[in-house]
């Protein structure tokens, strides 16, 4: 099967993402989002999630389907995500992606929602294909990962991850602490602008020569988040700044600066480490300007090449679970058994899920 057409369901957080793809092209990337309902909360409520994927499942695969101009009679394969991801919201996608695939006797491939995200360079349009090996450095609201790929559909190695807080939920975190909105990346984003992002120092966490020798590759935002906390108390506790505004966008600049300066360092530093001239960058945080810029910059001077996907395919989304599970049928795979469930802590190594043994 030459170029499948594969329609594909990402439910593995706040976002419930329908994509159907013909082998490497792109046919529709429809995602509903349930963002406003948790931005009272501040943060994802995994309950609320997986009840806003039952409701936006059915309108999506249809939208996504009108916009492809195809029908389910027309699908050769669905494709859902295990995860990582929430257990509750991941077990929705995945008894629709099973429901469907049994009732249409179309294949189904369960895969893993990170290797998802480097997926999705394939649908980049006009681009050259993905060279081997490549370094990916993986940032949204639930995953900060540091990746070595040498196949896509057969060889992903995990070099390092947050030990505590995500990127992302470190930005949200501290945008509460600032007084704003969620979600927070947007919003820091746009306070820095009016900012110095050397106003403040503060920590690069786990980037000490002490941490390297077990963390070079592992990112930890906790210990980054309360120092913002701790700053902002003695600033309002100083009497010299009695009647003076919380600097948000000095402190905004020097934060956003820290999260981005540990993410590039490591990134780069398994680039040389490994002698790999090539870095692809996913996840929703790539949307962060200040981040693609030092990437780029940096990189350049360190004689590394810099891939991103459209931003568009940098959030979750359904196409990009869909083009893996195009890649693997195109490289021979099968699909995967009935036999998975949701799986939260899904490792990175784990491409597909449950592939059917040939007889």
């Amino acid at each position: 099967m030459s170029e499948p057409l594969v329609l594909g369901i990402e439910t593995s957080c706040d976002e419930t993402g329908i994509g159907i793809v013909r082998g490497r092209t792109l046919l529709s990337n429809t995602i509903a989002s349930s963002m406003d309902e948790h931005a009272r909360f501040g943060g994802v409520v995994p309950e609320v999630a997986a009840r806003a994927h039952l409701e936006a499942l059915q309108p999506s695969i249809d939208a996504a389907l009108a916009e492809a101009g195809v029908t389910l009679d027309d699908l050769d394969a669905v494709a859902v995500t295990s995860g990582p991801g929430l257990a509750g919201a991941l077990m929705v996608g995945v008894g629709a992606a099973k429901g469907l695939a049994v009732s249409l006797g179309k294949p189904l491939y369960a895969v893993n929602h990170l290797v998802g995200h480097i997926a999705a360079d394939i649908l980049t349009p006009d681009a050259e294909p993905l060279e081997y090996p490549t370094i990916a450095l993986l940032v949204s609201g639930g995953h900060t990962s540091l990746l070595h790929v040498r196949d896509l559909t057969t060889d992903v190695e995990l070099l390092g991850e947050t030990v505590d807080d995500a990127a992302g939920e470190a930005f949200d975190k501290v945008a509460r602490l600032l007084s704003l909105p969620y979600p927070g990346g947007p919003e820091i984003d746009r306070a820095a602008l009016e900012g110095d992002p050397d106003a403040i120092r503060f920590p690069r966490g786990l980037s000490r020569a002490s941490d390297l020798a077990k963390h070079r590759y592992d990112f930890s935002f906790s210990g980054l988040k309360t120092a913002v906390a701790r700053w902002v108390e003695r600033f309002e506790a100083d009497e010299a700044n009695q009647g003076t505004a919380v600097p948000v966008a000095d402190i905004a600049a020097s934060f956003r600066e820290a999260v981005v300066d540990v993410l590039v360092t490591k990134a780069l530093a398994a680039c040389a480490d490994l002698g790999v001239p090539r870095l692809l960058l996913g996840g929703g945080v790539i949307a962060n300007r200040r981040l693609r810029q030092v990437a780029l910059e940096r990189a350049e001077a360190a004689g590394v090449t810099v891939r991103i996907p459209p931003l568009s395919l940098c959030t979750d989304n359904g196409a990009m679970i869909a083009v893996l599970a195009a890649e693997l049928i195109s490289s021979g795979r099968g699909p995967s058994t009935l036999a998975f469930g949701a799986d939260s802590t899904l490792p990175v190594t784990e491409i597909q899920v449950a592939e059917a043994v040939p007889a």
